[in-house]
């Protein structure tokens, strides 16, 4: 075999890059994964030193192939095996490291951003009918009814949907409560596309009367013709993962020469970049001018859609919305400063631009929603779901759900509940109304705060510990009431101030295992090294 032929075996294109990593890691790599590690400079792009010969193998000379991504595997190799070796929890079982994003956001489970909720895969390990060397018994089974008192986004209740179990959530939040019960919901899909066509065309009609559309045409056409030329794809992130660019000094160096062209162009369009620092309003301190207007017009052409295709559309606006905050690319998570103007992105490793109209993301939005509502309409039981708004320390449970289906009603009264899968709130983490203030503000939905428990306002001092402990074990006592008398409670927590043993002996119950698991695939910015373990309870022979 000569050189060149051995060298060529070495060089992979993402395609056979994606196959090879999938055998070495006994998991499902894809080509778009491989794509990401060159496009943020985790493994050199070696087309750059790559020729294609007639007869298609591959040596190294100087020529410059821009169409070609070519990896070498032992460059690869290196960077699988330096993960894995420096991150040995990805080994662990429960951490699900084998499933890839996609497979972690499924069909409904990312119609619409949410912080802290778990992995669908979470819920079906302690929810379905499988055993194995961790999990030594199935303690749910087919038609049982599932409580969810934190409810959250609504994972629990869909993937109760999906395994033949039907689920009752609860949440304080009216917009957490929204959100869960668009999830389950069943569609007339032609009326939901007819009214996706309508907003849409109605949003097209307004934007045209103003200058947005040219603006950011030509915006666009100046932002790519000065990325091309100052941040070159794929080679500018490998020269900074190398050392070779400093990124801070460079970008900032870029951000502001490309301003001048910005600021030109706003002022030949007269486009209004002001924003009012509201403290109030979280809506008039987060969105641009345009971005407002067209928010608001959609606002009140879905109003005009017929009732039971509202929430679904409010969803689908809201998620809209979110994303066309102005914000940084790397700050969508955690908001700093409102920008208004172009900047270097970390993220993007480019000059990037806020957004001056929401139509984009509106039909991106749009067509995923259906996709993703038909994918999971495929796949979803005959069984009830319902999430109910209102306070878990207190509600009552069963009259609610009467409220909402009789049937349902009669089938709590006389099944009960067998159990519990359920993420509470952490101490002091998150404020889950604040997490989503654009939706309120848009939609004028009244505010439950007070009555959130560990909420972050609050901190992580021992008296706001007591309370969160007070608080969850509340929940707990007032779910009681519903359960049957075998019942099975897990909840997932990241308890770094042991108050679970206490929360379990406050409520009438002991825990009978714990589960640890090392959490993957956070938010934006957010990628450092967290745990969290699953409590079993059961009830404490002799409680009340």
């Amino acid at each position: 075999m000569t050189q060149a032929k051995q060298d060529s075996d070495l060089f992979l294109t993402p395609k056979q890059a994606a196959l090879w990593a999938s055998e070495y890691l006994g998991k499902n790599v894809t080509s778009n994964n491989i794509i990401y590690l060159l496009n943020y400079g985790k493994i050199a792009n070696h087309a750059q030193i790559i020729k294609q010969t007639s007869n298609k193998n591959f040596i190294r000379v100087n020529n410059v192939i821009k169409s070609e991504n070519l990896i070498h595997k032992d460059e690869l190799k290196a960077y699988y095996d330096t993960l894995f070796t420096t991150k040995p929890h990805l080994n662990n079982p429960l951490s699900f490291a084998q499933c890839k994003e996609a497979e972690t956001t499924k069909h409904i489970h990312r119609l619409h951003p949410y912080k802290g909720k778990f992995i669908p895969q979470l819920a079906e390990y302690f929810l379905d009918s499988h055993v194995d060397s961790i999990k030594r018994e199935a303690v749910f089974k087919r038609s049982d009814i599932v409580l969810d008192p934190f409810c959250g986004s609504g994972t629990t209740l869909s993937v109760a949907n999906e395994l033949g179990m039907h689920a009752i959530g609860v949440d304080i939040s009216i917009f957490n409560t929204i959100l869960a019960n668009v999830k389950v919901r069943d569609y007339d899909m032609g009326n939901l596309e007819y009214e996706i066509l309508r907003l849409t065309k109605i949003l097209e009609s307004h934007i045209q009367q103003n200058q947005i559309v040219e603006f950011e045409q030509i915006l666009n056409e100046k932002l790519s013709e000065f990325n091309q030329k100052f941040f070159p794809n794929k080679e500018f992130k490998r020269k900074v993962v190398l050392g070779e660019i400093d990124e801070k000094s460079y970008g900032r160096e870029k951000e502001q020469e490309f301003l001048e062209i910005y600021n030109d162009l706003v002022k030949k369009y007269n486009i209004n970049i002001q924003i009012v620092n509201n403290e109030v309003s979280f809506f008039e301190k987060w969105y641009l001018d345009s971005i407002k207007c067209e928010i608001m017009y959609l606002r009140d052409g879905i109003a005009q859609s017929p009732q039971e295709l509202q929430d679904i559309l409010m969803i689908i606006l809201s998620r809209t919305a979110r994303s066309c905050r102005a914000t940084t690319h790397s700050d969508l998570a955690t908001l700093l400063t409102p920008i208004t103007q172009t900047y270097y992105c970390h993220k993007h490793g480019r000059i990037c631009k806020p957004l001056f109209s929401i139509l984009k993301w509106w039909k991106s939005y749009s067509q995923d929603t259906l996709k993703r509502l038909k994918e999971f309409a495929r796949l979803k039981t005959d069984t009830r779901q319902v999430c109910l708004n209102g306070d878990s320390t207190n509600i009552n449970i069963l009259a609610e759900v009467m409220k909402f289906d009789t049937q349902f009603g009669d089938l709590l009264e006389s099944q009960k509940i067998a159990g519990i899968f359920s993420s509470p709130p952490y101490v002091g983490l998150i404020d889950y109304h604040e997490q989503h203030a654009y939706a309120y503000d848009i939609f004028t939905l009244p505010r439950n705060d007070k009555q959130e428990i560990g909420k972050m306002s609050e901190g992580q001092g021992k008296v706001a510990q007591e309370k969160y402990a007070q608080n969850i074990a509340k929940v707990l006592r007032n779910a009681k009431r519903f359960l049957k008398e075998n019942y099975n409670i897990f909840l997932v927590a990241n308890d770094k101030f042991n108050l679970y043993p206490k929360i379990a002996e406050l409520a009438g119950m002991e825990i009978v295992n714990r589960y640890d698991r090392p959490v993957l695939n956070r938010s934006e910015k957010d990628k450092n090294k967290y745990n969290e373990s699953i409590f079993h309870l059961k009830d404490k022979q002799g409680s009340s």
